[in-house]
């Protein structure tokens, strides 16, 4: 398995491990209160250790040894069923040797054990399927899950289309289909749309909130591969090559399968997925935090703009976010209403070289705007962001979609990762750089070099720019 498949092998294991104690533990509470008709009270060490305890010990194990939940999202409910039976006769095998191997003192009854056992296969099989059906029909659709495009000829298409149907299930919501033997641009090939031909594959993938890409092409010239290789690289796009043979020669690419297919993955950077679990539990916990903080200034702030200007509190702007993601960004409101109207008229006094907007003395911005601006309380309200997903703590800046639809595969690198509340640029002295092209440049440098430690770095660097107001206008 290639390193990027390994994100969805994660949330399978420790998902559907995760699920299975919480199984157990409401077996068990269930199983008690038939057996004795009252709940049972707080469990003591002893108890643990001899009665839950080995529940626990013998799941994990069993996962351990048996692969319980490998081809999970492939199994269908009646072998889905018998592989429940199965973990539930080790588990009521593996309890009961316990019990009698360590020769427990505390009196277990062997009918409370039958109840759970009942309990247990019944609980665990439903939720599992609840789970599964979950995954492939809802999870898919939303923005989480990554979006494939398929590159492939006319002949194949049916192939390449059961292959992901059968093998990469929940992961991947397939979001169009190249053929680059024929002109059928505009149909519908089932439910998903052919969306480009073999001259238009690499700007319609530019414009498209993509993050993966699968081609299948036999008999196509290795020349002509390496050149949609290297374009979606150039873009931040994963790229799996179907083909015998063909293979470039680039610091992270790997060999493995991929919706059934020996592939060759090639990745721009490759990407530990237990850090970025972390990484986004921090977002969490930031953004939680952030947000009571943000509340509890919100009627102070909210008062400050309506006496300074008309308008709402809140401005709302779409902006592109990982991989072509479009979202909602939310700012307190720093400028009149018609800022947007009055920007084309101003775009000639454009301070910054490139796809950005700034200029001194900017005349759409109010009074209190200019104080919340300087002091970054402007930017409260996209915690609620970072809560929802649409952006992390540390990333990089997410453009507009004017200066996205401008964007070569170069710059469109930039959003291979969550745009960020702050990141490299804004710690640099974001009103000092007057060059698209050193955001570009210290932007590729934070997703290249990306680590933890660098976004706690970061992050402090960040409360320095906030507390003395370097590089804010």
């Amino acid at each position: 398995m290639n390193s990027y498949n390994k994100k969805y092998q994660i949330i399978e294991t420790y998902g559907l491990l995760l699920l299975d104690v919480i199984c157990i533990t409401a077996s068990y509470a269930l199983a008690y209160l038939i057996r004795y008709h009252e709940a049972p009270q707080t469990l003591g060490k002893r108890e643990i250790m001899q009665i839950y305890l080995p529940f626990l010990l013998i799941c994990m194990l069993n996962n351990f040894f048996t692969d319980e939940y490998k081809h999970f999202f492939q199994r269908g409910n009646y072998y889905e069923l018998l592989r429940v039976l199965r973990y539930n006769i080790i588990l009521f095998v593996g309890t009961g040797f316990y019990i009698y191997a360590f020769r427990l003192e505390l009196e277990f009854s062997r009918l409370l054990l039958g109840y759970f056992v009942v309990i247990n296969t019944a609980l665990t099989y439903l939720v599992r399927i609840a789970f599964k059906e979950y995954m492939n029909r809802y999870y898919k659709k939303s923005r989480s899950s990554d979006k494939i495009i398929v590159v492939t000829a006319q002949q194949e298409i049916e192939n390449v289309m059961h292959h992901i149907r059968k093998d990469a299930g929940w992961s991947y919501e397939i979001i169009g289909i190249v053929i680059i033997d024929a002109d059928r641009v505009g149909e519908m090939i089932g439910e998903v749309p052919v969306i480009a031909d073999r001259k238009s594959v690499i700007e319609v993938a530019r414009q498209s909130a993509v993050d993966v890409v699968l081609l299948h092409c036999p008999g196509t010239e290795s020349s002509e591969l390496e050149i949609l290789i290297q374009s979606f690289l150039a873009m931040g796009v994963t790229c799996h090559n179907c083909m015998e043979r063909f293979s470039i020669d680039t610091p992270c690419s790997s060999v493995g399968k991929f919706a059934g297919f020996p592939v060759m993955t090639y990745l721009v950077n490759v990407i530990d997925y237990r850090r970025m679990m972390i990484k986004r539990l921090m977002d969490i916990f930031g953004g939680g935090v952030g947000l009571l903080f943000t509340l509890l200034l919100t009627p102070f702030v909210a008062l400050a703009i309506k006496v300074d200007s008309r308008g709402p509190v809140f401005f709302s702007q779409i902006r592109i976010g990982k991989n072509g993601r479009r979202f909602k960004m939310y700012k307190f409101r720093s400028m009149y209403i018609d800022a947007e109207e009055r920007k084309k008229e101003l775009m000639e006094q454009n301070e910054v070289q490139g796809l950005m907007f700034k200029m001194d003395k900017d005349p759409r911005i109010t009074r209190v705007g200019n104080f919340i601006r300087k002091t970054s309380i402007d930017e409260l309200p996209q915690f609620w962001n970072v809560l929802r997903g649409d952006m992390s703590l540390v990333g990089t800046r997410p453009p507009t979609v004017d200066e996205f639809e401008q964007y070569n595969i170069y710059y469109r690198r930039r959003l291979s990762i969550t745009p960020g509340l702050t990141g490299m640029w804004q710690v640099s002295g974001r009103s000092d750089i007057r060059d698209f092209e050193d955001v570009v440049k210290l932007d590729l440098k934070y997703i290249d070099e990306w680590s933890l430690r660098q976004d706690v770095k970061i992050l402090l660097q960040t409360v320095g720019v906030v507390l003395f107001r370097r590089g804010s206008k």
